[in-house]
């Protein structure tokens, strides 16, 4: 959830600009909420802009609810190809609910949605944030969740029949504060309990096992500003990395890059004036006529001057 500071100097400057938080409020476990989708266009200085690069817009949303105070902080995602949406906030709370689409396949809004709160290996609530920092989700073939954490960093294995969860390996690495792994995901062509994950800062990665130790990987290459926050394996060999950063100067940009063996394939960027927020998830999701349809979602970090976004974009590689 962190945001990236350009200098010391800076630094000031946005602490005083920080907005008031909005007030929170504990929500019972597996509480239903009712949640508000209002649409946004891609580019709102440009309603007819429908696309960047190879990447065109499928439908994009504003969240909220009005029934609890919970429904922030979002910070990452994973969607079925039936339309089921997962994701946590890094206060330690896990939405679901289900996708909505028009006749034309795009993004129109979501169905109702329940909230419940994540558990530790005692079996009770998560308290505090440093327990509760919530960062990265990744679903197992047997569908157990896998959730990473920052502030006490480590991964948790969630049981697809319930049951507390368990401490799963984890990168034996050293992260500084707010800059560990935000990103998770299932590495099935690694095996079926195979997971990577990666550091924000250093952009490092391993590829785990639940049955074995992690295994470093390469290291990324980012600009400085920019911190590895989500990931998805993708089909072909290719990998989704998605970058974030944010200064008080040019606000929030968001790069989501399409790494294969060769290189990079494909790249999308987000900036003013185009619709972004603090963008820290992407669940990837084929679909029928052979486009990969990307979701993005942001956290809003509990700040009324922020929004909870969910982008669509829908992306062909193109034949060589």
């Amino acid at each position: 959830m962190r945001r990236l500071i350009l200098g010391a100097a800076l630094a000031a400057l946005t602490a005083c600009a920080q907005p008031a938080t909005l007030p929170k409020a504990p929500v019972a476990a597996g509480a239903g909420i009712t949640l508000t989708a209002t649409p946004v266009a891609l580019n709102p200085q440009d309603p007819a802009q429908d696309r960047v690069g190879d990447f065109v817009y499928a439908g994009g949303l504003v969240l909220s609810s009005d029934q609890t105070a919970r429904l922030h902080g979002l910070s990452d995602l994973r969607i079925t190809p039936d339309g089921k949406l997962l994701s946590l906030s890094d206060e330690g709370d896990l939405l679901e609910t289900r996708l909505v689409l028009d006749k034309a396949g795009r993004l129109a809004g979501l169905g109702p949605g329940k909230l419940t709160v994540l558990t530790g290996p005692d079996g009770k609530p998560l308290q505090g944030k440093k327990e509760a920092d919530a960062e990265g989700l990744a679903v197992l073939a047997n569908g157990d969740r896998l959730v990473s954490f920052e502030a006490l960093d480590r991964i948790l294995l969630y049981p697809a029949k319930g049951g507390v969860p368990r401490v799963v390996p984890a990168p034996v690495a050293t992260f500084p504060s707010n800059g560990g792994m935000e990103a998770l995901a299932a590495d099935p062509a690694a095996g079926p309990d195979a997971y990577v994950t990666a550091g924000e800062d250093s952009g490092e990665t391993w590829t785990c096992k639940v049955s074995s130790p992690c295994v470093k990987g390469p290291t990324l290459q980012k600009p400085v500003e920019f911190g590895v926050v989500a990931v998805n394996r993708l089909a072909g060999g290719n990998t989704a990395w998605l970058f974030r950063a944010w200064d008080p100067l040019q606000g929030s940009r968001t790069t989501l890059k399409i790494l294969g063996p060769a290189g990079e394939v494909a790249r999308l960027d987000l900036a003013r004036p185009l619709t972004v927020d603090n963008i820290e998830g992407v669940s990837a999701v084929p679909n029928k006529d052979g486009t990969t349809r990307f979701y993005l979602i942001s956290d809003d970090n509990f700040s009324k001057s922020q929004k909870t976004l969910l982008l669509a974009f829908d992306w062909k590689p193109q034949k060589h």
